[in-house]
């Protein structure tokens, strides 16, 4: 680098350049163009990094990577409700969406609209994955099973109501026992087919089934054959919870013999094909009707063998009891001898009786009477004398006890307690005085500094040194010269008073005429106001 003024170097600084000048917007938003319209639609196939789940508004920010490069990647919200599988951190997937640009960071994303695993092992690593989270939560365990029942009268079926499927098992149901049957439409493959099955099963357990429509005794969920792509939405975790809370047994049917999902593991029972969950679900009507004539006969037959056993039994105690006389000997013998007692025994007691009788009658003569009269007479002759000498000891008691009361009660010595408490209430009422004394002076000292405090730290003492306070129409303070604009009724409040204005305008002090003409006009304000003060006789004043 030359220091010289003369310098070529310094010549070519100089020189005005012919190339065009963008703008760093121009720039990204050429750049967002381009990427988007050459890449609108693209295949990725990448490992899933820095995945943490989706954020709370519903997106999704990760990365897809390689051995040798990276790709900022997101999914909206609208789009990730339509992925069939959860993502999680270094899974391998194909993305298909198209690339764009974030000009805020100057980096390229691609934008998802679908992602699926990269191939079926891929789906079978994520399945496994699943299956054992939801083993380990208890979905799977034998204790959570449910009986089917031998009799249903009402039977669902969760399937689509255009396959073979559901016409097989209407077919097989009205073959083997005619039954009411009720369908919940559902699409068997696809993004949504998951929820979907969800829902259903959800809804028949839900209260509208049983107040409205008949609540089903067993629920079928059936699909025909498929690839492990299409019995994919069997494998949603939604699907598996609903069916593992289902208060209603539940019959899985999905796809042939072969072929098993999640909901298999979670059912109550699974059949090997949609005709054979038919067949579990009701029994044979001839099969129970020939039953039932069989258990009839051998009901009619049992029965009358059994009145032929009692008959017989009957007729053998019959013969082995003993006669009515043989019965009756014993108890008349002892009637017999319980009346030939009995007179004798009257006239014993009768003569007992009286004797009993008489010896009562000398108790109770008149002279022994007369001589009970007068003892007790006697007696009450002794209580009366004694009567007098005892109220007389008894009273003296009484005057000694109220003597001594009496004593203890004198007045000098309630004269001296009541001087000591009256002294003892005066020392009470002068420390209150003055505690009260002291607490108000207290309050009276902070109150003061409070005052000042405040005086200090109100605007009126600002106003005081000179200031004024701008205020608009509404009497919001104006803080900047920028709000205020020609014709505004303005109000400058002072230490004594205010006066209304009206602002004319502003403006620019400074010109852009030269760089020493900016650096000077830059220490100015860049916007002044001039006001005119309302006079009371309407003739307006320059401030």
């Amino acid at each position: 680098m030359s220091f010289f003024p003369d310098s070529p170097a310094s010549q070519s600084e100089n020189t005005v350049s012919n190339v065009a000048e963008y703008s760093v917007s121009e720039i990204s938003g050429a750049l967002k163009r381009t990427v988007e319209d050459t890449f609108s639609h693209v295949r990725v196939r990448g490992e899933i990094s820095g995945y943490r789940g989706p954020h709370s508004s519903g997106h999704a920010y990760f990365a897809l990577k390689d051995e040798r490069a990276r790709i900022e990647a997101v999914i909206w919200r609208g789009s990730m409700s339509r992925i069939k599988f959860r993502p999680e951190e270094g899974m391998e997937v194909i993305a298909t969406g198209k690339l764009t640009t974030y000009p805020g960071s100057s980096k390229y994303q691609i934008v998802i609209e679908q992602m699926e695993p990269a191939g079926a092992g891929a789906l079978m690593a994520l399945l496994e994955e699943r299956k054992q989270r939801l083993a380990q939560e208890g979905l799977f365990d034998g204790s959570r099973k449910q009986l089917l029942p031998f009799m249903p009268r009402i039977i669902g079926v969760v399937t689509s109501p255009t396959g073979a499927v559901i016409r097989d098992i209407i077919h097989r149901i009205s073959d083997r026992f005619p039954l009411h049957v009720l369908v919940w439409p559902v699409r068997v493959q696809g993004d949504t087919s998951g929820s979907e099955v969800a829902r259903a099963v959800s809804g028949f357990n839900s209260e509208y089934f049983g107040k409205v429509l008949p609540k089903p005794d067993i629920i079928i969920v059936a699909r025909g054959g498929g690839s492990l792509e299409d019995l994919w939405g069997f494998n949603d975790e939604s699907v598996v919870r609903a069916v593992a809370a289902s208060a209603i047994p539940i019959i899985s049917a999905v796809g042939h013999e072969t072929d098993w999902t999640l909901i298999d593991l979670a059912a109550d029972i699974r059949a090997p094909t949609p005709t054979g969950a038919a067949e579990m679900a009701v029994p044979v009507r001839a099969d129970l009707q020939v039953q039932t004539l069989s258990s009839s006969a051998r009901l009619a037959a049992a029965m009358t063998r059994l009145i032929d056993r009692r008959r017989d039994a009957y007729r053998s105690l019959q013969r082995a009891m003993p006669s009515t006389d043989q019965l009756l000997a014993l108890p008349r013998r002892r009637f017999d001898e319980a009346a030939s007692r009995l007179g004798r025994a009257l006239l014993s007691g009768t003569a007992h009786k009286r004797a009993r009788f008489d010896g009562l009658g000398r108790q109770l003569s008149p002279r022994l009477l007369h001589q009970q009269i007068r003892e007790r007479k006697i007696h009450l002759h002794q209580l009366s004398q004694r009567l007098p000498r005892s109220l007389t000891l008894k009273t003296n008691i009484s005057q000694n006890l109220y003597r001594q009361v009496a004593l203890r009660l004198n007045s000098d010595l309630i004269l001296r307690h009541t001087k000591q408490w009256s002294t003892h209430t005066d020392g009470l009422q002068r420390r209150g005085d003055q505690a009260i004394r002291h607490i108000l002076v207290r309050y009276h000292n902070r109150n003061q500094e409070l005052t000042r405090l405040m005086d200090t730290l109100s605007h009126t003492s600002v106003l005081k040194r000179g200031f004024a306070i701008v205020m608009n129409d509404q009497g919001i303070p104006v803080k900047a010269a920028a709000m205020i604009s020609a014709g505004d009724h303005l109000s400058l409040h002072f230490h004594d008073g205010e006066t209304p204005v009206i602002a004319d305008g502003g403006t620019n002090t400074g010109a852009a005429t030269a760089k020493s003409q900016e650096a000077s006009a830059s220490t100015k304000k860049s916007k002044t106001v001039k006001a005119k003060a309302i006079a009371p006789s309407g003739q307006g004043t320059l401030f």
